[in-house]
């Protein structure tokens, strides 16, 4: 049993104040303004510093593609085949990756990680945590939703033009509408479909450019499935129409770094601002795009361009893990959920710096 004492809690469904957080059996036992001692209880009293729930990134490629080991260790992206989505990310994690304390000593508790975006249908996206040495222990859900993509990353990869990459997609999707309506005969790609098709997951539609935001959206409403658009960096370019689907999760990023092709003209933290307006959001950094410990840095630059504090702080906590389908977990420091808690000596977000202290299950992990 831990008590973390007098922390300035920073959280969706906790108004701003002074706090005491008990932690017990891996959960927050009790969030208060004072709790009382009682018993062999570790005491860490926090003097006024910002706590937060551990930060979440809900589009990554954590373990996939492991640190500086080239090609051969890369195992985000099933080749040779635009249509692969009995692919597991679960299978090809390496939570021993250096990139995992990386993050996780930046306050990155929890992330979803899975296949790249150079298949069209690329396999299942999986919800873990950072911490662990079996990815087995550490996941929340091998299979939140499933990755699509569309624009030049399938387009270079199978020489396809725009136009024959949504031909494909919507053919497949009404193969595995068929499929879910009889399947008499087992088919390994149309059983991992039956959750969209069924609208228990989503799709997870990698998609940079205007027209290619509009094609997912024009897609998904034809099939009536569930999904989420993930990079939009060019969302502005469509920006009055996206504003007339304010229920479509956006996920926006990487805002941070060299403009490396065409869609990625509109990257930019302004434009991040312009699309989080009127509607929830999330940051992302598509690590290892950007490192997954610069998400707090990403945020702190949301902040600069004109995004609201409370917005920005949700957009790396409580958003995704509704996102991913783990906000009763994970998200927010309220009673009952996972002891995922950041320690900041300063305000979070406005200076650069490492944690104080990073806690998942209920276990300080770092201490600076």
């Amino acid at each position: 049993m831990m008590i973390l004492k007098n922390g300035k809690v920073l959280s969706y469904g906790v108004e701003e104040g002074l706090y005491d957080i008990l932690i017990e059996d891996n959960k927050i036992k009790k969030v208060a303004k004072k709790i009382e001692i009682e018993g062999d209880v570790e005491v860490i009293d926090l003097n006024g510093m910002y706590v937060t729930p551990g930060l979440i990134d809900a589009h990554t490629h954590l373990g996939l593609k492991e640190n500086g080991l080239g090609e051969f260790y890369s195992d985000h992206n099933e080749k040779g085949n635009p249509l692969s989505p009995q692919i597991r990310a679960i299978d090809a994690i390496n939570p021993k990756d250096i990139t995992f304390e990386e993050a996780r000593n930046a306050g990155i508790t929890c992330c979803a990680t899975g296949p790249g975006s150079l298949n069209i249908v690329g396999g299942q996206y999986a919800c873990i945590k950072t911490y662990g040495k079996i990815i087995d222990e550490m996941v929340l859900d091998p299979y939140f939703a499933m990755k699509v993509a569309l624009g030049e990353n399938p387009k270079k990869e199978y020489g396809m033009t725009r136009m024959g990459i949504a031909s494909t997609l919507r053919e497949f999707l009404r193969s595995c509408k068929r499929y879910s309506e009889n399947s008499e005969k087992y088919d390994a790609k149309m059983e991992a479909m039956l959750p969209i098709m069924r609208g228990e997951k989503h799709l997870k539609i990698h998609s940079h450019r205007g027209d290619d935001i509009v094609t997912a959206i024009r897609i998904c409403e034809e099939f009536g499935v569930k999904y989420t658009l993930d990079h939009v960096t060019c969302g502005t370019d469509v920006l009055d129409y996206l504003n007339t689907k304010k229920d479509i999760p956006l996920l926006i990023g990487p805002s941070l770094g060299s403009r490396g092709k065409m869609e990625l003209l509109g990257k930019g933290f302004e434009n991040a601002v312009k699309l989080a307006e009127g509607r929830d959001v999330c940051l992302i950094t598509d690590s290892p795009v950007i490192p997954l410990q610069y998400l707090p840095v990403c945020v702190g630059l949301a902040i600069s361009k004109g995004m609201p504090y409370r917005k920005a702080l949700e957009s790396v906590t409580i958003n995704p893990a509704r996102v991913m389908g783990v906000e009763a977990r994970v998200g927010s420091i309220e009673e009952g959920k996972d002891a995922d808690i950041v320690v900041w000596e300063k305000e979070p977000f406005i200076t650069i710096q490492d944690p104080k202290y990073v806690v998942i299950d209920g276990k300080v992990i770092y201490k600076k």
